[in-house]
């Protein structure tokens, strides 16, 4: 009967395990701040998703991409899904892209919007 129980906390764990891929695609030794205006919320599973318009150091403008919390953990968190809105100024810290790709990721990383934090509602 034991042996049944193992198998089945395996069989349950092993697709845990395989959706969580973030360290294979952002730099998780590496904090880099995005700061632009949002031009799209998308409040869903299995991540919430926030896209930027941004400029780079010449002034040149670009989307940057942001992956973040599932809507349910985002809750649990102090936001909500009219958190971020089309027109908001952010300024977000991020594992950046291995790939070097204009995108990131942020699972519980500091978060301004217009200069307040929108999880504290400061």
């Amino acid at each position: 009967m034991m042996t049944k129980q193992i198998a089945g906390l395996i069989l349950t764990v092993i697709p845990l395990a395989a959706h969580h891929g973030t360290a294979t695609s952002y730099d998780q030794k590496q904090w880099v701040t995005v700061k632009g205006v949002v031009i799209q919320y998308l409040w869903r599973n299995p991540h919430s998703a926030l896209f930027l318009e941004t400029k780079d150091a010449n002034g040149k403008a670009g989307t940057f991409s942001i992956e973040m919390f599932s809507p349910g953990l985002m809750t649990k968190r102090g936001y909500s899904r009219t958190s971020f809105k089309v027109g908001d100024q952010v300024e977000i810290d991020v594992h950046p892209s291995l790939a070097g790709e204009p995108v990131g990721e942020c699972l519980g990383c500091k978060v301004l919007v217009n200069g307040k934090d929108p999880a504290k509602g400061q």
